[in-house]
């Protein structure tokens, strides 16, 4: 129970259309292949994680245009070749997120990413928390006939495996759900811009990585986007691409550089499970005293199935701030 994970940083040039995906998923096939081969006389590289908008980044302004022109539907034909490249080297990928449409929602597009092994795929996620105002994705628990899993955890043989995407990750809350779901290793699919990256003084991804491994005892393997801001303009993307054991020590990093990037660190599962066996102390889901907090019965953002636009989410985070 000993192998290890691999993040991958991208770098393209924004696509305008469905067909620019196939060669981006191309590009990170071959990376993942060679990162196999090349690292296979020291290690096995099993669990493999990509950036979010690793395929497509939202360079429309209203969810009719995105999925008119770049949405997906998942899985399907752009996941064939993840499929297969489980399938020949026995490997875990938890893909760039997708824009996905889905024809039981019509009209509305999610920020998906899936969990791909050796025998298919494993779980599909759509980000819960998107970043509004701007991203004019829907949560899917704004949905009242919504009946999946948000947060789904899959116990595979590399360890048990849940994910987030992005601003998901500045919620504790969702974070803790999927470590108490069981998760052992939670994937960060992220395109966290500046200036909020791994510098000083809002080095805000670096801060969160290593605060949400320790606190729910758990590897963070995460993947930020490295596109220059000519490629994703309105931003520039810092990449620094980290993975983090349960007691919050970054194993490796891709340090400020971004770009493309490969990150590669040992998980260690049978280590994880030996801890979490013996510590009594700082072992904060066996402390947790869910009665003594009430805030999460407060609704602040309240959940809206309409098919959001900027106009309404800027309506919607009024509304909270006023209630």
């Amino acid at each position: 129970m000993r192998y290890y994970a691999a993040t991958i940083q991208t770098d393209f040039p924004a696509p305008q259309s469905r067909k620019d995906i196939p060669n981006r998923i191309d590009f990170m096939c071959k990376i993942i292949e060679q990162t196999v081969i090349a690292y296979e006389p020291f290690f096995d590289v099993r669990l493999f994680v990509l950036p979010e908008f690793g395929h497509q980044v939202p360079i429309y302004q209203t969810a009719k245009e995105i999925h008119n022109k770049l949405a997906v539907d998942l899985p399907g034909e752009f996941t064939e070749k993840y499929q297969k490249l489980c399938k020949k080297y026995g490997i875990y990928i938890q893909t760039a997120s997708f824009l996905e449409k889905d024809s039981n929602y019509p009209g509305h597009v999610f920020n998906t990413t899936l969990l791909i092994g050796p025998g298919g795929v494993l779980s599909k996620y759509r980000k819960v928390n998107t970043w509004v105002p701007w991203e004019v994705h829907t949560s899917p628990a704004d949905l009242p006939d919504y009946h999946e899993n948000l947060f789904p955890v899959v116990d595979t043989e590399i360890g048990k495996l849940g994910v987030a995407i992005c601003y998901d990750w500045l919620f504790p809350e969702c974070i803790r759900e999927i470590a108490f779901s069981g998760a052992e290793i939670i994937n960060r699919v992220s395109a966290y811009m500046d200036p909020w990256g791994s510098t000083a003084p809002m080095e805000w991804w670096s801060l969160v990585n290593r605060t949400r491994a320790l606190e729910n005892m758990v590897y963070v393997v995460a993947a930020n986007q490295g596109a220059s801001l000519k490629n994703y303009p309105p931003f520039s993307w810092p990449g620094g691409s980290m993975i983090v054991d349960f007691d919050g020590r970054i194993l490796a990093s891709a340090g400020e550089n971004s770009g493309e990037k490969v990150v590669v660190a040992p998980i260690d599962i049978g280590a994880i499970r030996a801890e979490r066996k013996r510590r009594k102390g700082h072992d904060t889901i066996a402390h947790f005293r869910n009665n003594a907090y009430v805030y999460q019965q407060q609704n602040k953002f309240g959940t809206d199935s309409t098919i959001p636009t900027i106009e309404q989410l800027n309506q919607r985070i009024t509304h909270a701030k006023n209630k």
